[in-house]
């Protein structure tokens, strides 16, 4: 187990020190230039458009899900125990400065996952009555590569669908186990009650799920973080302050004592926003591939909110709540990193609401893990069905997988069940980086497209929904 250890240690520090560094922020600013920086221009009229679709609810042909919903699952999935662990951990073991370069790959992994959203739109097929989509549909149909498409939904289906329902179980579990005393097996078995009764219900029951528990989930976190600022508004500007002079400095804020060093702060801050936004690993584009969106620009737009609202609102809400309320702490030993993290947040919240404080945040977390599991498990199943006929058998079979996994996570330790999905999950985006450097063109046509046909008022595209035989 040691030996196994060290190797997933090995993998990651070559993975996450050196590869995907450079590899997604290098995409992310290739495709920001490329698109003449959509993140200024698309993301408010698309946010402008999706409140109008909510108001005035639009229904959606079976098999399909409404724009709203596709993000409202995007988000499910890119919402959840990176944006409270996560982020905790990134600012305990990189110093606060691991904060700004989590909001640096956020604002570049937005033209990122517009990229994807968009190919995911155009290269998704029908399988069964239902759309399908994904990195694996735009790989194989984009770049005419079998081989990769099959390495990636083998990496989705392990990173997503086995570890990283671990990691959502294993936060659960230890989160709840200690701010309500109850026992994890109770925990468990809860848990894995609840998502087996959501999966049940297929893309329907899923869609639906997300819809609701999302924006209820995530205003009630924020409202929380921001009474917590509120209440240490004094220790605000100092906050920001160390996020900005920690992610250049590190040494400036007690870094040099603790060996943090910029590459350190960098990575963390990468690593656990990429955990956080998913833009560039690939996951997200299988929910924007089912949108009915006249046009994948659109669904590329809504596809930057999830972005905004995963890293730059939620993300932010628990690192000002550590910095303002004095509940960071950079003295945590790396072995009880994942553990102290939670408990690091926990007295963030305690330090406003008092004992209620760390039962809040559990049940902000649990929440935000059930819907992080139910996206996954959509994402992974994705996968599933394209490299095996989407029988009833089959995805039965990867269901009982699903909740198997969901019962280990609680029984592993938290360190290296992060770990685990930190080389996963870096594993899984190599393909997906790859095929959105060589499909960029096809990226910018369809922006091109899209504003023509704005121009002259008349906004479409011609869908054509295939099922290729495989050769």
């Amino acid at each position: 187990m040691e030996g196994f250890r060290a190797l997933v240690g090995m993998i990651n520090r070559i993975l996450w020190d050196y590869v995907l560094i450079f590899g997604l922020i290098g995409i992310g600013i290739f495709l920001t230039v490329k698109l003449k920086f959509p993140q200024f221009s698309r993301v408010m009229p698309a946010l402008k458009k999706m409140i109008d679709g909510i108001i005035h609810k639009e229904e959606v042909e079976e098999g399909k899900m409404t724009p709203f919903q596709a993000l409202s699952t995007a988000v499910a999935a890119q919402v959840g125990t990176g944006n409270i662990v996560g982020v905790a951990t990134a600012i305990a073991a990189g110093g606060p400065g691991a904060a700004f370069w989590m909001l640096v790959s956020a604002f570049f992994g937005m033209a990122t996952i517009f990229a994807e959203a968009v190919l995911a739109q155009k290269y998704r097929e029908t399988k069964e009555g239902n759309l399908v989509g994904g990195p694996a549909y735009y790989i194989k149909n984009g770049l005419k590569s079998k081989a990769m498409a099959v390495f990636f939904s083998i990496a989705c289906i392990f990173a997503l669908g086995i570890v990283g329902i671990m990691v959502q179980s294993n936060s659960v579990a230890g989160s709840v186990s200690s701010a309500f005393g109850v026992p994890v097996i109770a925990v468990t078995v809860g848990l894995a009650i609840v998502v087996t009764l959501i999966l049940m219900g297929g893309m329907g029951r899923i869609a639906s799920f997300a819809e609701t528990v999302v924006p209820i989930m995530a205003g009630a976190y924020i409202l929380g973080s921001i009474i917590i600022i509120i209440m240490n508004i004094e220790n605000l500007i100092p906050a920001i302050s160390s996020i900005f002079v920690g992610a250049f400095t590190p040494s400036a804020i007690g870094g040099g004592a603790l060996g943090v060093t910029i590459q350190q702060t960098i990575r963390y801050g990468l690593a656990r926003g990429l955990f956080s936004n998913e833009a560039g690993m690939g996951s997200t584009p299988h929910s924007h591939a089912v949108a009915d969106a006249k046009h994948p620009a659109e669904q590329g737009f809504t596809a930057m909110i999830g972005v905004f609202i995963s890293t730059f609102i939620i993300c932010t809400s628990t690192v000002m709540v550590n910095l303002s309320s004095g509940a960071y702490n950079p003295a945590i030993p790396a072995a009880e990193m994942q553990k102290a993290a939670t408990i690091m947040t926990q007295s963030g919240f305690a330090s406003g609401f008092g004992t209620f404080g760390g039962m809040f945040l559990s049940i902000c977390l649990s929440f935000f893990s059930l819907t992080t599991i139910v996206g996954w498990y959509f994402f992974a199943e994705s996968n599933v069905k394209y490299l095996i006929n989407a029988k009833p058998i089959t995805t039965t079979t990867f269901k009982v997988i699903v909740i198997i996994s969901l019962v280990i996570g609680t029984l592993i330790d938290p360190t290296f069940v992060w770990e685990l999905a930190d080389s996963t999950v870096g594993i899984m985006a190599i393909p997906n980086i790859i095929a959105l450097l060589l499909l960029s063109k096809e990226v910018k046509f369809i922006l091109d497209d899209y504003d023509i046909k704005v121009a002259s008022n008349d906004v479409y595209w011609n869908y054509e929904y295939q099922d290729p035989k495989e050769d």
